[in-house]
């Protein structure tokens, strides 16, 4: 299995990721906190991330993750959910970035 660096931007965690990993799947396994309030079945947009470098790497977003994408705050062309967000390959050279937004709210916890 081949693994990949996973930066976090604005804090020192450096992941490993593998080959067919989604991001959640990782962070969780590496004791990373991404909210994830469906439990990482494509049902909410609690853990929506940015990836910022390595996007290309990933598999493409579904209609279903799109329309969750719609409801999370601040989507951009970089916005994935985490829990669908599965790398196929390894980037070139360069260790794949993602950003958790701080806002990132999960009504879960909250309630």
């Amino acid at each position: 299995m081949s693994d990949v660096r996973l930066r976090i931007q604005g804090t020192d965690r450096e992941l490993r990721l593998a080959i067919g990993q989604t991001i959640l799947d990782a962070a969780l396994a590496q004791d990373v906190d991404i909210d994830h309030a469906c439990g990482g079945v494509c049902a909410c947009s609690t853990c929506h991330v940015k990836v910022k470098q390595g996007f290309d790497c990933f598999s493409a977003a579904d209609d279903d993750e799109l329309d969750q994408l719609d409801e999370a705050r601040d989507v951009g062309l970089d916005s994935r959910l985490a829990c669908q967000a599965r790398l196929l390959r390894a980037p070139d050279g360069q260790a794949i970035e993602i950003a958790i937004p701080t806002w990132n709210v999960n009504a879960v916890r909250e309630g």
